[in-house]
């Protein structure tokens, strides 16, 4: 997040005009350009976030083209209704800031862990929105004292997860790098890896000498050129645009009625909480960009809309849905405060679900060049958690053993897949996936460790791999003070 004394200086580009200072920044409208642009600006900065999870899952799922580019469509659809909600808000529901929502990434792993526990694939999907429908009402209800509890949700926490949730998703970019068929004679060849590293280097040089929006597409952008860069070598497919209608609707359980599983369910829970962790942080955050501080009634308000969103978005196909944190530092960069300009890139957002041939075009991009962008991508959500962990008070010897205990439970899954194959099946959903394990082991260290009974927070800690000595260095250090 860019410092909130930063975001003051900066110029005011989304105030109102002279002669006009009767509404907030955030209930201004803009002129229509403006409005679209800057609209299209927030899609471009989401877009590759909100395909990216459905292309994950979906292909674990083993859908073919045609059905991926249907669950696309559909992620497209409900992340801009979703947004809707919690920009333009209803009754007690949205934050009404320029708070963009789509799908979160915190639920890739656990979904994908649901998809390998289960023997039908074609169960997954309805196991799934199943899960993510009751994990969104219990959810809205709790939203009103969720807010209370966030003291529970310190970066300690929320940082460990974030960095697993970046983790997690590394080996999906690489798998991807690689090819799109693991048992193809080809997989892993120095051709796909090449593609992988050219759209890697060319989203580093595009974040590196580029400014404003072409900076913000650097991902979009190395999609486009890796992809185009790509149909030399015969690996580009250009089947599921041609195939693809120019109108579509999302149709309700499309992939079948949902089915409520209960270790499914837990999973997604679990998930559930760390989402609304996120969103709270980030409205706080969002609140202090546009000088309309979050208070907990905004707080509520707009949990209510993240929960509700993810509710319904199973109904057509979609997942859960959460805050997107570049697009809060897209609203810091460019001072345009309107929650009107965030809607309208939900517009853009729902009419690119109507349409398949648009939510088609991402099915064109060869895996190896979603893994080259992947790395970037997933390796920034990890990147993020990192700094979230370093405003955690690091330094404490409480703390970096909540976060080393927790980020090894959480790793776990991701080095040793079968190091739980003797549990039940139930009980692997839950135990395979490494963010929601990490989050677990978070919440109950930080509780043991700094809430429950006399801890010892003030031991600190200067070389972490030596903390023992520290702390008897410490500990002498303030008796030899005492006396």
């Amino acid at each position: 997040m860019a410092a909130n004394a930063q975001v003051r200086n900066a110029p005011d580009t989304g105030s109102a005009p002279e002669g006009d200072r009767t509404k907030h920044p955030v209930d201004e409208t803009l002129p229509p350009v403006k409005m679209l642009t800057s609209g299209l600006q927030h899609v471009a900065a989401m877009y590759a976030g909100v395909v990216a999870p459905p292309l994950i899952v979906g292909a674990a799922v083993g859908l073919s083209a045609t059905e991926l580019t249907f669950l696309t469509g559909a992620s497209l659809f409900t992340a801009g209704l979703a947004t809707f909600l919690q920009t333009l808000g209803v009754w007690k529901i949205g934050a009404r800031l320029p708070f963009v929502n789509g799908v979160t990434f915190a639920g890739v792993a656990p979904m994908l862990a649901i998809v390998d526990t289960t023997k039908d694939k074609a169960d997954a999907l309805p196991v799934i929105f199943g899960a993510i429908i009751v994990a969104g009402l219990l959810g809205f209800l709790a939203a009103p004292w969720f807010s209370r509890l966030v003291r529970f949700f310190p970066p300690v926490v929320t940082g460990t997860v974030i960095t697993l949730i970046g983790i997690s998703l590394l080996p999906v970019a690489f798998g991807w790098a690689q090819g799109p068929d693991p048992k193809a004679a080809d997989y892993g060849s120095t051709t796909y890896l090449s593609l992988a590293g050219i759209t890697l280097v060319v989203v580093l040089l595009l974040r590196r000498f580029t400014r404003g929006f072409l900076k913000q597409i650097a991902v979009l952008v190395g999609l486009v050129l890796g992809t185009l860069i790509a149909i030399p070598f015969g690996v580009t497919d250009f089947g599921p645009v041609r195939d693809a209608g120019l109108v579509g609707f999302p149709n309700p359980f499309h992939f079948g009625a949902p089915q409520f599983a209960v270790a499914a369910i837990v999973s997604m829970c679990v998930v559930m909480l760390v989402s609304m962790t996120e969103s709270t942080a980030d409205m706080l955050a969002l609140g202090e960009i546009v000088d309309r501080p979050a208070d907990e009634k905004t707080i509520a308000a707009g949990l209510r809309a993240d929960t509700l969103g993810s509710a319904l978005s199973p109904l057509f196909n979609g997942f859960m849905c959460s805050a997107f944190a570049q697009n809060i530092g897209l609203v810091a960069m460019t001072r345009i405060r309107s929650r009107f300009v965030v809607a309208c890139g939900g517009g853009f957002l729902v009419l690119m679900g109507l349409s398949p041939v648009a939510a088609s075009l991402i099915s064109v991009v060869p895996r190896p060049v979603l893994g080259g962008a992947g790395v970037v991508l997933f390796g920034s959500v990890a990147a993020s958690g990192i700094q979230t962990l370093v405003k955690a008070g690091l330094e404490k010897d409480n703390n970096v053993l909540i976060v080393a205990v927790s980020l090894a439970v959480g790793i776990i899954p991701i080095t040793k897949p079968d190091f739980y194959h003797a549990f039940p099946e139930t009980a692997q959903i839950i135990l395979d996936s490494g963010i929601s394990t990490g989050c677990v082991a978070a919440v109950a260290l930080n509780l043991v460790f700094n809430h429950i009974g006399k801890h010892r927070n003030d031991d600190t800690v200067t070389a972490p791999m030596e903390p023992a000595e520290e702390i008897s260095e410490t500990r002498e250090a303030k008796a030899a003070h005492a006396h």
